[in-house]
C-alpha cells in the first residue's frame, strides 16, 4: 500500500512540474508530437504503396503464382525463344477448369512509323479470366489479327486504338513471316512489367502463327494453392513480388534517418530540459529527500515527468493527427502519372494499422522514458545536506 502511494505521490509531482514548465513543455511536446505523426504517416504510406502495388502486380500480371518453363528467364532475352514446351494432359485439364491459364511469349519486331522496335509477342486466351489485361478486345473478328497494347507501349510507338502496324516474327521452322495487325485496345495499369515493349495476342492466332500446337511459356495460376505439374517449375508470390518487396524495404530503410533525425532532435530536447531542470531544482530534491521518499523515488518522479512528455506528444498527436489520416484515406497521396520501373499507382491510399500506431507509441514513449532517466540518475549521487543548501556535491 505504501509502495503505491509512493507511486501516486510521483505521479502528481511529475504531472505538476510538468505543467508548471509552461510554454517549455509544450514546446517539447509539439516537436516530439511532430515526429509521432511524421513516423506514423511515412510509414503508412509505404505500407499503403505496399499493398496496393502488391494488389495489382496480383491482378494485372501473376494472379495466385506461375509455373514457369525451366529455361524460362525473364531477365535473359535470349532464353525466350526455346522456353516453351506442349502442355500435358494434366495442364490441359486445369485450363479447361480456369485453374490456369497458357501464356507464349516469343521475340517479334513492329514497324510503326517506319519505325524498327524489338518487342515482346506474347499470347494470351481472349476468353480468360484470371488477369485483369482486357482480352475481350481479341476475340476473333474474321482475318484480322487484334492486338491490345499498354499505354506506356502505346506512348513510345505512338500508336493508337484502330492503327494498323506491320508486325514480323520467325515462327517454329526459323522462318520470318509478317502481317498488319491492328490495335484493338489501349489500356493502363500501374504495372510496368506486362507493359514496356510488349503487344497482346490472342493465344489460339498465336499457335498458328508459330507453327505451334498447345505451347506455352508460363501457365498462370488463379489460385496461391496450386499442384505441382511435371516439366513446370511453379513461382509463388513471394518469389514473383520479390522485386518489389525489396523496393518497399530499401525506401522504408531510407525513411528511417529522416524519421530517427526528426526523433533525436524533439529528445535531445528533453534530455536538455531533464538536466536543466535537476541542476535548478536541487533544493527541491533535497526537500523530496528529506521528507522521506528514497533516491530511487526521486529519480522515478523525474523520470516520469520526462516521460510524460511522450504521452502529452501522443494525446496532441492525436489532435491533429487523426483528422489528416482520415482525411488522406479519403483523397490519397496522388503521385501523378510517374513509369519509374516499378508498380506505384497513381494515388496510393495509405495503410494505418494497429500494430504500426502502436509499435510507434511504444517507441516514442521507451525512448523519451529513457533519456529523462539518464540526467536522473544524478539524483542518486546527491548529498541531501547539499542538495538542501542548492549545492551539487
Amino acid at each position: 500500500m505504501k509502495l503505491k502511494l509512493a507511486e501516486v505521490v510521483a505521479f502528481k509531482l511529475a504531472y505538476r512540474n510538468l505543467i508548471g514548465a509552461g510554454l517549455r513543455t509544450w514546446l517539447n511536446v509539439s516537436v516530439l508530437s511532430f515526429a509521432f505523426v511524421l513516423i506514423i504517416f511515412y510509414n503508412g504510406m509505404i505500407d499503403g504503396w505496399n499493398r496496393q502495388g502488391r494488389s495489382d502486380t496480383q491482378e494485372w500480371e501473376v494472379a495466385g503464382g506461375q509455373y514457369w518453363h525451366p529455361e524460362y528467364d525473364k531477365l535473359d532475352i535470349y532464353s525466350i525463344k526455346e522456353a516453351n514446351q506442349e502442355l500435358d494432359k494434366m495442364a490441359l485439364e486445369l485450363v479447361d477448369k480456369g485453374d490456369v491459364m497458357p501464356l507464349l511469349i516469343q521475340q517479334a519486331t513492329i514497324y510503326p512509323q517506319g519505325r524498327m522496335q524489338s518487342i515482346l509477342l506474347k499470347g494470351i486466351p481472349a476468353r480468360q479470366e484470371i488477369l485483369k489485361l482486357p482480352t475481350a478486345f481479341l476475340i476473333d473478328k474474321g482475318n484480322t489479327l487484334l492486338a491490345i497494347i499498354g499505354q506506356r507501349m502505346a506512348e513510345t510507338t505512338q500508336l493508337k486504338v484502330n492503327d494498323q502496324v506491320l508486325l514480323r516474327w520467325r515462327d517454329n521452322n526459323g522462318t520470318f513471316d509478317a502481317l498488319e495487325v491492328t490495335i484493338a485496345s489501349v489500356f493502363y495499369c500501374d504495372v510496368p512489367g506486362i507493359d514496356n515493349g510488349q503487344m497482346y495476342v490472342d493465344y489460339s492466332r498465336m499457335q498458328d502463327m508459330m507453327g505451334f500446337d498447345n505451347r506455352a511459356t508460363i501457365l498462370v495460376s488463379a489460385h496461391e494453392e496450386a499442384p505441382e505439374i511435371a516439366g513446370w517449375q511453379f513461382k509463388d508470390l513471394d518469389f514473383l513480388l520479390a522485386e518489389l518487396d525489396q523496393m518497399i524495404e530499401s525506401k522504408k530503410g531510407g525513411g528511417i534517418v529522416l524519421q530517427a533525425v526528426l526523433l533525436l532532435i524533439a529528445l535531445l530536447a528533453i534530455f536538455d530540459t531533464q538536466v536543466l531542470s535537476i541542476f535548478r531544482r536541487q533544493k527541491e530534491i533535497g526537500t523530496y529527500v528529506a521528507l522521506g521518499l528514497t533516491r530511487g523515488q526521486v529519480v522515478g518522479i523525474f523520470t516520469i515527468e520526462g516521460g510524460m512528455h511522450s504521452i502529452l506528444a501522443a494525446l496532441l498527436g492525436a489532435v491533429y493527427g487523426i483528422p489528416f489520416f482520415l482525411w488522406l484515406d479519403t483523397v490519397g497521396l496522388s503521385f501523378g502519372t510517374v513509369d519509374v520501373g516499378i508498380t506505384i499507382a497513381e494515388v496510393i491510399y495509405p495503410y494505418y494499422s494497429i500494430g504500426l500506431i502502436l509499435s510507434t507509441t511504444l517507441l516514442v514513449v521507451v525512448t523519451a522514458t529513457l533519456v529523462s532517466y539518464l540526467p536522473a540518475r544524478k539524483i542518486a549521487r546527491m548529498n541531501p545536506t547539499e542538495a538542501l543548501k542548492g549545492k551539487i556535491q
